[in-house]
């Protein structure tokens, strides 16, 4: 008796610690979807004025013109396309002042194509990437290659503010880039899968407790 109470105790202690984690996994993914939901809303919303104390992926208008400082190349990589480069350009926005502009992406192969002259009309999200950690290599600035985008410090660079637009469209001009617009395909959400290995290993344990209490004890010998 005392071996079918250990078991018992063992068995369904484990198997309930388990489910728990999986149902913690449930709620979390309820959390993260209605998180990324929210995100796409204030991605997709209409774009307005750029102006202090905006939401980290608010959409934004820019009328301006591209500076005249050699644009920034982020090494970056596109599924399909393999190693490309995010083109930074300062921009100076009208009533503004200079800020960072992600142009979009061009292949590592590719020439660097030169800025539109004159006013231009804009529309990105403003974005505050987390890149740079202590793993990342200083940018080779001979070469103009960066390896992450570190805003304060491309913005000391180009000498503009610390605020960081990603380009979504330019109806009227063609920068000879390809937008890489904000989304939320960045943001993990592997919640489902955690949740799913959790109940599975919770099934596992019941079945090898099972297993145990169905198995007889060893005669003792002698």
């Amino acid at each position: 008796m005392g071996r079918l109470a250990f078991l018992l105790i063992f068995g369904l202690g484990g198997a309930a610690i388990l489910i728990s984690l999986g149902i913690w996994q449930v709620q979390r993914l309820a959390w993260k979807e209605d998180l990324l939901a929210r995100i796409e809303a204030e991605i997709a919303a209409d774009p307005v004025a750029l102006a202090p104390g905006l939401p980290r992926y608010a959409p934004v208008r820019l009328t301006g013109q591209f500076g005249d400082a050699q644009p920034l190349q982020v090494l970056a990589s596109r599924k399909t396309i393999g190693a490309v480069y995010r083109i930074i350009r300062p921009f100076e926005v009208n009533g503004h002042g200079p800020v960072l502009v992600d142009t979009g992406w061009i292949r590592d192969d590719a020439p660097l194509p030169a800025a539109p002259d004159g006013p231009v009309t804009l529309t990105g999200n403003l974005d505050s990437p987390i890149e740079a950690d202590g793993f990342t290599p200083a940018p080779d600035l001979a070469e103009n290659i960066w390896f992450a985008r570190d805003v304060p410090a491309m913005a000391e660079t180009l000498g503009t503010q610390p605020v960081l637009v990603v380009l979504r469209e330019t109806p009227e001009t063609d920068l000879g880039v390809t937008p890489w617009p904000v989304d939320t395909a960045g943001i993990s959400n592997d919640h489902l899968q955690y949740a799913i290995t959790w109940f599975s290993l919770s099934a596992i344990w019941l079945a090898m407790t099972a297993v145990f209490l169905r198995r007889k004890p060893a005669a003792n010998k002698g």
